[in-house]
């Protein structure tokens, strides 16, 4: 049996814009939730003040990009920096074999 249907899920309610929405998670997995639904409702709560007039599916859309965005960025920087590592790994082994 994996890991995962080992561990018990537990239900979850959860608040997105004016919606609550049960969910079912890892006990382990609640914290990191509840925690990304924070940043998800503050960052409604600003598109709300910047851009008055809208929907709450606008808002929703437009924290959605926001956060794929913010992914997108983070995976690219993990990117560079894995391969500058790479690259230096490289120069090393090439100073390591002249010596």
């Amino acid at each position: 049996m994996n890991n995962f249907m080992s561990e018990q899920l537990i239900v979850i309610n959860i608040l997105i814009g004016d919606r609550t929405y049960r969910i079912k998670s890892l006990a382990k997995d609640e914290e990191v939730i509840r925690k990304t639904l924070k940043v998800i409702n503050q960052k409604i709560s600003e598109f709300k003040m910047q851009f008055a007039g809208k929907d709450m599916q606008d808002y929703i859309a437009m924290v959605l990009i926001w956060y794929a965005t913010q992914s997108a960025s983070a995976d690219t920087s993990k990117d560079v920096q894995q391969e500058f590592a790479e690259t230096l790994r490289k120069i090393d082994q090439q100073i390591s074999k002249a010596l």
